[in-house]
């Protein structure tokens, strides 16, 4: 025997209301994606993404992973907001046309309706996480990409869209009115900044509450992952909870009190409450320890590698740049002679004083033959390094700059960063803290910079203009007389065949 057909007056199966709430879904979809504001925001975020990728300053071809995951934070925001405001006002669309009557001879319930809106705002946050994981991919497969980024800092973009789009669902359900979305952003914002003014350095992990983290950067240099002691995992769950928390809630005010809709809420709920405990502080002892521990003993933590006899210590994350530096040592060296032959050890530093990535100064090191070298690369830091390392050379450590180099030594050492540099005019603008070629300057290096009266960027100037072999020559031959701190820059000038500027034995303030 066969199964009766359906009447019209029997209930829709499960299965079929389902396809109903989807193909609503799917068609909320399309219409959100019909509004001038999310496409607008979304080809934005696109083409500032693309711009940010298309950067050609030198230190963008070595990327830190660790950074760049929370880099991708912020730029979703202004879509996210978009899809706030557009998924509120399309869950409000029925009372704006009064067909809200309408909808009470439907089959379908005014929940299962919130459930579809809800549904409609998904495929925006997996466009988001695309974008996301471009960014993140192309950046991560740079030659010069170190390190590794979090997968719990990449969902943070993608999860701010999905709550936005959530929360205008929500809003629209408690608070039918248009003006509410615009009320409720400004709400948002005074109370954050309440907020981050009333809370206090101790407690941080209270800001982890806020769904979106800004990724603010204090100017200092990036730290290894294991030092940087942010949640992120536990951060990423808090906010999923939270996005499925205001979704349930959405469909209980909407109707829907079912056995299965009270399940999700209560596991959404737990989400959420694991992930506010995971982000509590752990154990910050042992993080403070390990952080002194890299800053002021980075030998305990790094590993070596040895290079025509120079040893090359880094952090793990940075293993693959130590190549690098073995390139910036050999070309240096090869402009020197005498003792400049010595080993050398490159030893990775990093600045924790107040906290990690805050903007500070490295102490230049009182060991003989060793050279620091930051956590940066690429672009100005290169030439930067070069300064110390040819500082080491010339001084035999790096300590030697804590005094005025008012002789040979200064100039020695720039012509050795200088000399075999494809564009040292370029260069030592570059380098130089003034960004000229003229007068008296400092010279950046990764801890002391060095001071450069105007008569010795003078004899620098004019060594610059002269055949390169001619004057490599003259600095090996004459190296012992060239590294003296009692041989004045007149005296170098003509070692090394040049004009004597005027006044060159003395040092301006």
């Amino acid at each position: 025997m066969t199964e009766p057909a359906a009447t019209l007056t029997e209930p829709p199966r499960e299965g079929h209301r389902a396809r109903a709430v989807l193909a609503l879904a799917r068609f909320e979809t399309r219409e959100l994606l019909q509004q001038i504001p999310v496409l607008f925001f979304f080809a934005l975020y696109v083409v500032l993404t693309a711009l940010r990728l298309m950067s050609r300053d030198g230190m963008d071809d070595f990327p830190v992973l660790n950074t760049v995951d929370r880099r991708t934070q912020a730029m979703p925001l202004l879509f996210a907001l978009a899809v706030f405001i557009c998924a509120n006002a399309a869950a409000l669309r029925s009372r704006k046309h009064g067909t809200v009557q309408q909808f009470g001879v439907l089959a379908m319930e005014p929940w299962r309706r919130t459930l579809a809106h809800v549904l409609s705002v998904i495929p925006y946050a997996g466009l988001t996480a695309l974008v996301v994981a471009a960014e993140y991919t192309r950046e991560a497969l740079r030659p010069g990409a170190i390190g590794h980024g979090s997968f719990g800092e990449l969902a943070v973009g993608p999860l701010s869209v999905l709550l936005a789009g959530v929360t205008g669902v929500l809003l629209a359900r408690l608070l039918p009115s248009p003006f509410v979305p615009i009320l409720f952003v400004i709400a948002v914002y005074v109370l954050g900044v309440l907020v981050s003014g009333l809370v206090d350095v101790r407690q941080e992990w209270v800001a982890w509450l806020d769904p979106v983290q800004f990724f603010s950067s204090s100017g200092g240099d990036p730290v290894p992952s294991d030092l940087l002691g942010r949640p992120a995992g536990w951060h990423a769950l808090y906010v999923t909870g939270l996005c499925a928390v205001l979704s349930c809630a959405a469909l209980l005010v909407a109707g829907g009190r079912t056995r299965a809709v009270k399940a999700v809420t209560a596991l959404a709920l737990a989400a959420t409450a694991a992930g506010v405990v995971g982000q509590l502080p752990g154990d910050t002892a042992a993080l403070d320890a390990a952080r002194r521990t890299a800053s002021e003993s980075p030998e305990k933590v790094q590993s070596c590698v040895t290079h025509d006899g120079s040893t090359y210590c880094s952090f793990p994350e940075w293993s693959g740049v130590r190549d690098d530096w073995a390139e910036v040592v050999d070309r240096v060296r090869s402009g020197a002679g005498g003792a400049a032959e010595a080993p050398l050890t490159v030893r990775q530093r990093i600045y924790t004083d107040g906290g990690v990535e805050t903007d500070g100064a490295l102490d230049p090191s009182a060991t003989p033959g060793e050279v620091t070298v930051g956590t940066r690369w690429g672009g100005n830091r290169v030439p930067e390094f070069a300064v110390g390392v040819a500082t080491v050379l010339v001084g035999g450590s790096e300590d030697v700059t804590t005094e005025p180099m008012c002789d040979a030594r200064a100039v020695t050492i720039m012509w050795l960063v200088l000399g075999q540099d494809p564009d040292p005019t370029a260069t030592f603008r570059n380098v130089r803290l003034d960004d000229s070629t003229t007068g008296s300057g400092v010279v950046l290096a990764p801890t002391n910079g060095l001071s450069l009266s105007a008569p010795q960027t003078t004899v620098i100037r004019e060594l610059l203009d002269r055949p390169r072999a001619e004057t490599t020559a003259r600095v090996k031959a004459h190296w012992t007389e060239l590294t003296s701190a009692r041989t004045t820059t007149a005296q170098a000038a003509k070692l090394l065949g040049v004009e004597v500027p005027k006044e060159a034995d003395e040092c301006e303030e």
